[in-house]
């Protein structure tokens, strides 16, 4: 089922990208950043979802950054836009099958931890499904990956040394925190939000965790960022809206970019 969008992109370039990189809500401006960019939109792409969600270009930039081969996503699909987890984790696949063997995936998180002001940048270390979906769910396909597989390690402890560390050099502040994902598509109620605290959650969010499991599946490394683009229901009494998370991916852009173009070539090896 993934020979048709191998074919196709294969069409359009011969690069192998070692990394690929998912560009969330109000986040697609480090597509701009790609060198010698192949951009193909999703729907030249067989089996390719759709982008519908706000701040989310859908389409498929392949190029380099700091010589080192990339491949970019700029948007992504959402449960909530109606996919299936499968659909939802389609593009990690294909891009696992073309030869990436690390996935950066960043996204518009709503910040619990009261450390987070918002246009805080996040790296995720560890994560809770309440989506109540798992790509990997029917029967196992064993040229993914094993139909058990561990998720220990799932945001790779080594690359995330690798972006503290480089982080700190270019004085760019990064917390470190604990993602919970559902499914969407409205914010969540202030007692919900009590409640994920409880349970250990610093980010709330509507992505990410798909696209990390279907990873994991087939052996690649994951490193998650998350930009806290609102403070979560019920930590602040202001409403929630999706122009204030567009508006504050727009605001932290500029850093953003630059950690992004500074860790590739970090976690490359």
């Amino acid at each position: 089922m993934y020979q048709p969008a191998l074919d196709a992109i294969r069409q359009r370039t011969p690069l192998t990208p070692q990394i690929a990189l998912v560009l969330g809500s109000g986040l697609g401006a480090f597509a701009n950043e790609v060198e010698n960019a192949v951009t193909i939109p999703y729907s030249d792409i067989p089996g390719w979802p759709v982008s519908t969600a706000i701040g989310h270009a859908g389409q498929l930039v392949v190029g380099t950054v700091a010589g080192t081969p990339i491949a970019v996503m700029s948007g992504r699909v959402h449960l909530y836009e109606g996919y299936s987890a499968q659909q939802v984790v389609f593009g990690t696949r294909v891009l696992g099958k073309l030869g990436v063997k690390t996935l950066i995936l960043t996204n518009a998180a709503g910040g619990l931890h009261p450390d987070y002001g918002q246009g805080s940048l996040v790296l995720i270390n560890d994560h809770i499904n309440l989506m109540a979906e798992n790509p990997c769910l029917g029967p196992n396909d064993d040229s993914l990956g094993p139909r058990f597989f561990d998720m220990t390690d799932a945001y790779s402890a080594d690359l995330r040394a690798r972006v503290l560390a480089k982080a700190a050099a270019l004085n760019i502040p990064l917390h470190q925190g604990v993602y919970l994902a559902l499914k969407g598509p409205n914010f969540e109620t202030p007692a919900e939000i009590r409640a994920f605290a409880r349970l250990g959650a610093d980010l709330v969010g509507m992505s990410t965790v798909p696209e990390v499991l279907a990873a994991n599946h087939m052996g690649l490394r994951c490193l998650a960022i998350s930009c806290v683009t609102n403070l979560a229901a019920g930590i602040s009494t202001e409403k929630l809206s999706h122009e204030e998370v567009l508006e504050t991916g727009r605001r932290v852009r500029d850093t953003f970019v630059r950690l992004l173009k500074a860790i590739i070539p970090e976690v490359a090896a």
